[in-house]
């Protein structure tokens, strides 16, 4: 045999046996076959020695492979191992291995794992910790249920007076649940009443425990479905809510109302959680309990109540404010009138009765006898809250319920417990009260004048411009006769009284540039002057700030009337206000935009609601929107306080249980820039100085105002203010009876005995009487100045004065008799303004203030309806005794819309 194919012999003393030993005892396994020698190390063959080393080899490959190193192969090389020592085949754990880590009591993060794994918990970390959060949650739970106690409803949930005060703090009416509340047996509810409710709010009443999950889903299916519906909460749930004399929502509040009813279902009576859930709960009217609830609703006992009636009181327990079919007006002036109310109501005492059918608790008879839903009386008003006090506890309640962040719900304030301060001032809301009724006694008789003097109403507010708070209000004759509150808003149009809101607009945004588009920066708007000069004539076209006649839908151009049909000529924007003229505003405010009138308005404190009209059309600009005369009141306060605007409000402070739930923090905006203000102020005073608001003169006191008068007289309003007070009156002919379905605004030609009701009137009249009064003992205080503002532009077809010929005498008369006799006198007037007029740029009484240069007609004179003009006529005198060839001044002031002191001078 050749010697290159001898067999390599066996090595002493240990060689590939003690190899293969040794790394079976640290492996525990079978060793893997060593390989022989390599192709690569053919002359490692021919050597004596063995390839793997000896003992030593093996010792060294067994630590090795112990210390996480790996093995040795046959050719001595080392092989990878796992972090934690562990091999393939054929490697072991030698004499050197590391000990196992000791376990920990929690094993996180994970002990032997590397990366993701190593931060994920074990199944029984989690199983554990779950087992341990329900064990807290169950100790807890036993702590809280013990500690609950059972409610008392002698104790808890008993409705208590809400107290209003004046606003000196002195108490104004105490009004609320604890008169109308009486607890009955349960043995004097009628078995009828239990079933209803039964059937309505909880069918597993008799023999559940206080909780019914199941009920609880299908009150969730139901309602996805659009489908009346059972509560969700059990009779124990809402018997022990209402029990709570706290209604906040809160988790705590919830998590302990939880564990009452728990407790309740468990060792409650059924008979005594449902007469306490029947004498507990509200039912509307002020009535808390079934008692009260049967006597304010038929006035009957509840022993004496039919299965139908019980149905229609179960129906209440809904929400009584939207199935009572009087209505909630103060809750949802929208959604709760008595219309839908009503439908509400029928549709759901329906149901009832059928669910009770299909319960087993009502027999067929019953189920067909009751076919008619059984009315309920109609809504008295409580004694207390006669004259003018209801109005002002339906509007401070009105107001806290709508600005409180404490979650207060009508139901809440009904059970009573508040004390609620309010701004109104005790003398002054008698002052008002007392102005309205002698202009009503002395003027208004609807016996003597049947088809003239009914339904007559007037409004009042009054608001202090330095706060925004509402010192006094006339709602209309006595709250519990006439419910409506006049102070609200009541449709009535407010007419030019709206006309401030288009000068504030002219002087604070511009007239827009016809050469440029619509959308125009307020920089490339110039600014208006109060001595701008418009045409005040008598069905004026009206155009587009362009110069297009503007045309509505159908292609009608709009032309524009004043009151009588007076023509004013060009007339400056300070005159027109005085004399009320309508074409210069209307033209004025399609020349700024009436999306800007509208926005001064809103500045002012008008809301953008149902009361403000269509801005979209010309007449905008002359009140056509109807807001309340709270709110008029209001916004002229805006003039009043130089453009910081206030929001009107009545309630200043509200407490429970002795604690102040709402306090009320002024917010003040500037809403104009004072020289706007101030300028609008001015022009006002004039109206009051001069115009149709003489009337409303107090002698030393500085008064601003406007009158306003509306299209078939519809509604007459004045609105007013001295620097410490703005009040608003408004006057028309509604009748506010509700059973009188479609009822609209009544016409005043004739009423009070008038031709016609203007806001110089009436109206005027009584703002007079009142802030006289109301004023009296105030401090003397003065309008700021107005400073000058703006440019005076020309608008409505009104051209800037041309200059004139020098004046060329005459020649001197000829002796020779000319055979051409001398030119008659033209009686064609002229249209251009007469040059000799030396009115400064800020002389605001230049013109027409006494007896002026413009006055005349534009006819010269000849047409005694005819007034205005700035040229022609004869100027008229300081006494008003001559205007061109027009009839004599007047003795008494023009009416609104009319034509100030347009025949000569000041009215006389």
């Amino acid at each position: 045999m050749s010697e290159h194919r001898r067999k390599t012999p066996q090595p002493q003393g240990g060689g590939r046996a003690a190899t293969r030993r040794a790394t079976q005892q640290s492996s525990g396994r079978r060793a893997e076959p060593s390989r022989s020698v390599t192709a690569e190390s053919p002359s490692d063959a021919h050597d004596g020695d063995t390839p793997y080393g000896g003992r030593a080899a093996a010792r060294r490959a067994a630590q090795r492979g112990s210390g996480g190193r790996g093995g040795s192969d046959g050719g001595g090389r080392r092989r990878g191992g796992g972090d934690d020592g562990a091999e393939g085949p054929g490697r072991g754990r030698g004499r050197g291995s590391q000990r196992p880590a000791k376990k920990r009591f929690i094993d996180y993060p994970r002990a032997g794992k590397r990366g993701v794994r190593r931060w994920m918990p074990s199944w029984k970390l989690v199983s554990g910790l779950c087992i341990g959060f329900v064990g807290l949650l169950l100790g807890v739970a036993s702590i809280a249920y013990a500690m609950v106690t059972m409610p008392k409803v002698n104790d808890a949930a008993k409705a208590e007076n809400n107290v209003y005060y004046w606003s000196d703090n002195t108490q104004m009416v105490a009004t609320g649940g604890a008169a109308n509340r009486q607890v009955i047996a349960y043995e004097q509810i009628p078995e009828a009443m239990r079933n209803a409710v039964i059937s309505a709010e909880n069918k597993s009443f008799e023999h559940d425990k206080g909780i019914d999950p199941m009920g609880i889903g299908r009150a969730v299916w139901n309602m996805a479905k659009g489908g009346q519906t059972q509560g969700g909460s059990t009779i124990t749930q809402q018997y022990v809510k209402n029990s709570r004399l706290s209604q906040e929502q809160t988790l705590s509040r919830k998590v302990e109302e939880l564990f009452i009813t728990l407790k309740v279902g468990e060792q409650g009576n059924k008979k005594e959680v449902m007469a306490g859930y029947l004498n507990v709960s509200y039912y509307g009217r002020g009535a808390s309990g079934i008692q009260a609830a049967a006597r304010t609703y038929y006035g009957k006992d509840a022993t004496d109540l039919d299965p139908s009636e019980c149905a229609f009181l179960a129906t209440l327990l809904k929400g009584a404010s939207y199935y009572d079919p009087a209505g909630a007006p103060d809750v949802d002036a929208e959604q709760a009138t008595p219309a839908k109310n009503l439908d509400r109501a029928k549709k759901r005492w329906r149901w009832i009765l059928d669910e009770e059918f299909k319960d087993g608790r009502l027999s067929k008879a019953d189920h067909d006898k009751y076919q008619k839903f059984p009315m309920p009386k109609p809504l008295k008003k409580d004694a207390q809250l006669g004259g003018q006090t209801g109005y002002m506890v339906e509007l401070a309640r009105k107001y806290f319920l709508a600005n409180n962040d404490q979650g207060v719900t009508p139901e809440m304030l009904n059970q009573g417990g508040y004390e609620i301060h309010t701004t109104f001032d005790r003398e002054k809301v008698g002052q008002l009260n007392k102005a309205v009724k002698r202009v009503y006694d002395k003027n208004i008789d609807p016996k003597k004048r049947p088809d003239k003097d009914t339904h007559v109403q007037f409004g009042g507010g009054s608001v202090d411009p330095e706060t925004g708070a509402i010192k006094a209000i006339y709602g209309g004759k006595d709250a519990t006769q006439h419910y409506t509150n006049n102070a609200n808003p009541t449709g009535a149009a407010v007419g030019s009284t709206f006309k401030p809101f288009v000068l504030a607009a002219a002087m604070e945004y511009g007239k827009r540039d016809p050469k440029l588009g619509p959308d125009q920066d307020d920089s490339e708007r110039e600014k208006v002057s109060p001595l701008s000069i418009y045409n005040g004539n008598n069905r004026l076209k009206i155009k587009k700030y362009n110069g297009d006649i503007w045309t509505n839908e159908k292609g009608e151009e709009w032309l524009q009337t004043n009151d009588g049909n007076h023509s004013e000529g060009n007339v400056t924007l300070r005159k027109a206000m005085e004399v009320s003229a309508n074409s210069p505003y209307v033209q004025l405010g399609m020349d700024v935009g009436t999306d800007k009138v509208k926005k001064a308005a809103m500045a002012a404190g008008l809301k953008d609601d149902d009361q403000m009209a269509n801005s979209n059309v010309p007449s905008f600009s002359i009140g056509t929107s109807s807001p309340s005369v709270i709110r008029m009141a209001g916004a002229y306060a805006t003039f009043a306080a130089s453009g910081q605007q206030r929001e009107p409000f009545s309630v200043t402070q509200v407490k429970k249980l002795g604690k102040v739930i709402y306090q009320h923090e002024t917010v003040t905006k500037r809403a104009f820039d004072n020289v706007v203000a101030d300028n609008v102020t001015d022009v006002l005073k004039n109206v009051v100085e001069k115009g149709t608001g003489t009337p409303a003169k107090i002698p030393g006191r500085d008064v601003a105002g406007k009158t306003g008068t509306t299209d078939d007289n519809l509604s007459a309003w004045f609105v007013g203010y001295t620097p410490q007070l703005s009040t608003a009156i408004s006057m028309y002919r509604l009748d506010d009876n509700e059973k009188h379905k479609g009822r609209k605004f009544e016409k005043m030609y004739g009423t009070g005995g008038e031709e016609k009701i203007h806001g110089a009137s009436f109206p005027a009249q009584i703002w007079h009487d009142y802030m006289a009064e109301a004023m009296k003992g105030q401090k003397v205080v003065d309008f700021p100045k107005a400073e000058p503002i703006g440019e005076k532009v020309y608008g409505g077809g009104a051209s800037s004065p041309k200059p004139t010929p020098s004046y060329t005498p005459p020649p001197s008369p000829s002796t020779t008799p000319s055979d051409t006799p001398p030119p008659s006198p033209s009686s064609t007037p002229s249209t251009t303004p007469d040059p000799t007029e030396s009115c400064g740029t800020w002389d605001w009484n230049c013109q027409n203030d006494n007896g002026g240069t413009s006055d005349g007609g534009e006819t010269g004179g000849t047409d005694p309806t005819t007034t205005g003009g700035d040229n022609g006529g004869t100027p008229g005198t300081s006494d008003g005794t001559t205007a061109g060839n027009g009839d004599p001044g007047g003795t008494s002031p023009p009416p609104d819309g009319g034509n100030g002191d347009i025949f000569g001078g000041p009215p006389g």
